[in-house]
């Protein structure tokens, strides 16, 4: 199929080349150009303004966001939908809140556009693993755009998950859940290294991987890091966080539904924000190896 692809980000440059790979025409569009010449040159088709996306994709067309939450991609979605057609497909495969995604659908739906919520996940390992990807929309737009997700998706990477907003929503609960995972990974490695004991920390990572009910990727990547710098001396512990985890928090009060392990997660990333510790250190640096999330070295500034 053909589609366009719009934001070459760290995800949405390795999508292009995922989907070049299953021989799917793919016009890519980014508000700089250097990224749109580098794809060219693996077979995209570069789009260096919004309206050359629009002609250069048959109808119905089919349009993926790659952008940032919030006011980009609310910007976009005003530029773009008024070019687009009766039918044509706009799907949001950013990190963007359920409620947001509820909104821009009936938004759509005004201009006769079909609106998919895609929650992403796979970070910058996505091009050799695939993404796996939750989708929330109507039935027929999601029939038209899957050839596209399950070539980006690995085997059994993907599921239409309901109606518009319930792609971002179970996204943001996946990254809620991985907030208290890395919190567990990230205290426990702290324990372990102030510890009377002289652990090699990417030796039990890799110990723990091998039949251990612990076992998991984090914990590889976990292993990695710590081959790179056994005591993380390069790397500052302080966590941003993109938003999923407090959207979660709130769900959670909205719902009644205690989540004390979440909650608790997010705070220690507010807390990572006021002075170092090693386990902000682990959930930096795993953060960084499996989504390329950018880290602070010791030497930048604590603003």
């Amino acid at each position: 199929m053909e589609l366009a692809i719009l934001g070459l980000g760290r995800m949405g440059a390795n999508m292009v080349r995922r989907l070049l790979r299953d021989d799917h025409r793919v016009v890519a569009w980014n508000r700089s150009h250097e990224p749109i010449k580098e794809l060219e040159g693996e077979g995209a088709v570069g789009a260096y303004e919004l309206e050359d996306v629009i002609t250069q994709l048959q109808q119905p067309r089919v349009i993926w966001m790659m952008l940032p939450s919030g006011q980009v991609t609310t910007d976009m979605i005003n530029r773009i939908l008024p070019m687009m057609s009766k039918d044509d497909i706009l799907v949001d495969g950013g990190n963007s809140n359920w409620k947001d995604s509820v909104a821009r659908a009936k938004q759509a739906k005004e201009h006769g556009v079909r609106y998919l919520d895609a929650g992403v996940s796979g970070g910058v390992w996505g091009l050799e693993v695939g993404y796996c990807t939750m989708v929330g929309g109507e039935d027929d737009a999601f029939a038209i755009v899957e050839p596209a997700i399950k070539t980006l998706a690995p085997v059994d990477g993907y599921k239409h998950v309901g109606p518009s907003g319930a792609g971002h929503f179970s996204k943001m609960i996946h990254n809620g859940i991985e907030y208290g995972m890395l919190q567990a990974y990230a205290e426990g490695f702290e324990i372990l290294e102030k510890s009377p004991y002289d652990y090699d920390l990417a030796g039990l990572a890799k110990l723990w991987n091998h039949g251990s009910v612990v076992r998991s990727w984090l914990l590889e990547l976990a292993e990695r890091a710590f081959d790179d710098d056994p005591k993380l001396d390069s790397i500052r512990g302080y966590v941003d966080d993109s938003g999923e985890g407090r959207w979660t928090v709130f769900a959670a009060i909205d719902e009644d539904v205690p989540a004390p392990v979440l909650t608790l997660s997010l705070m220690a990333r507010f807390r990572s924000r006021q002075e170092d510790s090693f386990s902000a250190k682990v959930v930096a640096a795993l953060r960084h190896q499996f989504g390329g999330h950018a880290v602070k070295s010791e030497t930048d500034s604590a603003g």
